[in-house]
């Protein structure tokens, strides 16, 4: 009878270790793959690029560009993305209504970027604005 205590024990241990020994394999293997992973999931931040317009814009007037639109009023001026935020379509600015308006999905926001309507979820991103020195001329440098 003792023996057959002492040869389950034995197997209860043996099995215990082999256990073991698969646990800790499996958390070295995980421990070496999570740098990898991470590294595939990297993504390199754009750089910021300063876009110069050599445009004085009136107060209440704005100004196109590829990727944004220049308001100013009494208060400051400011920029918007052109890039709708709910499939990526260029909007435009819509003089009569004051809106910018996407042509695809007719998203509509305000001069400041707020969305109003449609299907886009998210409000337009806006940049940072900045007089140009004195020295550069007349315009406004946009902080993409």
């Amino acid at each position: 009878m003792q023996q057959n205590v002492d040869t389950c024990r034995q197997t209860d241990r043996r099995q215990f270790l082999r256990q073991g020994w698969a646990w800790l394999r499996l958390a070295a293997l995980a421990a070496l793959l999570y740098p990898l992973i991470q590294f595939l999931g990297f993504r390199v931040p754009r750089k910021p690029r300063d876009i110069k317009v050599y445009k004085e814009i009136k107060v209440g007037g704005f100004h196109m560009e590829p990727e944004f639109i220049l308001f100013r009023d009494e208060k400051g001026t400011w920029a918007v993305s052109r890039t709708c935020t709910h499939l990526g379509c260029r909007v435009s600015f819509q003089e009569q209504e004051k809106l910018i308006v996407c042509p695809c999905h007719h998203s509509r926001f305000t001069s400041r970027g707020l969305r109003v309507g449609g299907p886009a979820k998210k409000n337009l991103p806006q940049f940072p604005v900045t007089a140009m020195a004195e020295g550069e001329g007349k315009g406004y440098v946009v902080h993409l």
